[in-house]
């Protein structure tokens, strides 16, 4: 006899894309060694800017006071400190939202929870996702051996699917603004999704992890429509709003209405977190205050300037190429479409080897993203303009 495996994981692909792009890059280095530190990386989705002082004050505060006897602090609430969550609640006021603390659940991340919160669905649940998509909402259903249709979205409908009687599905993920197409939903169209959940008995699992860069009426939160409180779970990440990638902060809000067969799933996912999760540690969560206080809001919108005004400089230069694209004005992320009707690798191999630039060739992100490409705005000012400006030549020589 012997131990039998989840074979779900055997169904997976491997983690192509962002091995293929690390592969081609290191094909082209060894085949050019003269100009390889020309490269520039565009295709990247971690942050460059440092922690703001102010968290990183609170932060070695805390460190100090976990080396004193008299403030030192074993295991905290697995749920969150009170005093972070009562920060982000105040936060939520700004967009007239109003939570209850005991709805706010403190995190190690966006990521971690929008996988481990199908624990609290039975394995049974179609889930939808849009395409292009974050391969996490495919993979982690895909574990499990849940059934995932997608509904597809295009230039026709600006990367922003909307409901169709035809997508039965129990569990919807939505990202706005998006990721990779840094497309955002408005507030009626959102408010479309509610309803359509409400009709059919599905949860809406909200990905909010870049609402720091919207900017007017947009929607930060799902929970400013009316009805979400019924259908609606919401994610958010410290990770692009504060530099927090590499230091492993965010929250999930699940509303203690929120209820299917008879089960409370806020209570559901409180004794989910209880049971396995062990909270995310004291000196980080004071940082993690730091960050809405008067002084991190300042830093932090700095920093968000700084990306909004690199995404420009993509945005400016995609205007001037007459590029059809999408994100870049309430997203970190520029989607644009593949010049001379390249498809994404393609268009990929050649922005490399004639312009040393990277990006992200959207087919990695699914069926829709064939012809297209992401660039991000996580770089330096310097990186971004020299980058356009061998783009625009590049770009020139093929038409």
């Amino acid at each position: 006899m012997s131990t039998k495996i989840n074979q779900n994981y055997l169904k997976l692909n491997e983690s192509y894309l962002f091995s293929e792009i690390a592969r081609r890059i290191r094909v082209w280095q060894s085949e050019n060694p003269e100009v390889s530190n020309k490269l520039i990386r565009m295709g990247i989705g971690d942050v460059t800017r440092p922690l703001p002082r102010s968290v990183v004050d609170a932060m070695i505060t805390a460190a100090k006071e976990m080396g004193e006897a008299e403030t030192f602090r074993g295991y905290g609430p697995e749920q969150g400190y009170d005093f972070l969550k009562e920060a982000v609640r105040k936060y939520y006021t700004k967009f007239g939202v109003e939570l209850d603390s005991d709805e706010i659940f403190i995190s190690d991340g966006a990521k971690s929870d929008l996988g481990n919160i199908l624990d609290l669905f039975d394995k049974d649940n179609t889930v939808l996702v849009t395409d292009p998509v974050y391969p996490v909402y495919v993979d982690t259903n895909m574990m499990d051996d849940r059934k995932v249709i997608f509904a597809m979205s295009s230039e026709e409908n600006d990367f922003l699917p909307m409901p169709a009687p035809e997508y039965k599905a129990d569990i919807i993920y939505l990202c706005s603004p998006n990721n990779p197409t840094g497309a955002v939903y408005n507030r009626e169209s959102l408010a479309k999704w509610v309803e359509f959940a409400k009709e059919n008995g599905s949860i809406i699992l909200f990905d909010a992890a870049y609402e720091c860069f919207v900017t007017g009426d947009y929607p930060h939160s799902i929970f400013e429509i009316p009805g979400a409180r019924e259908v609606a779970i919401e994610f958010c990440s410290l990770s692009k709003k504060a530099g927090f990638t590499g230091t492993r902060c965010g929250y999930t809000i699940v509303p203690d209405t929120l209820e299917r067969e008879g089960g409370n799933l806020n209570k559901m996912w409180l004794r989910r977190q209880t049971t396995k999760f062990n909270g995310v540690s004291y000196i980080t969560q004071r940082g993690a205050e730091a960050i809405f206080s008067q002084e991190g809001e300042k830093e932090i919108e700095e920093n968000i300037r700084y990306y909004r005004d690199n995404a420009k400089i993509i945005t400016d230069t995609m205007d001037k190429l007459h590029i059809y694209y999408t994100g870049g004005k309430n997203s970190p992320y520029i989607w644009l479409k593949c010049p001379g009707d390249m498809d994404s690798w393609s268009f990929f191999d050649r922005l490399l080897k004639e312009a040393y630039v990277v990006g992200t060739p959207g087919a990695g992100f699914g069926k829709s993203g064939d012809k297209f490409f992401r660039l991000t705005a996580f770089s330096t000012h310097e990186n971004t303009k020299e980058a356009m400006e061998r783009f625009e030549k590049f770009v020139m020589k093929t038409r």
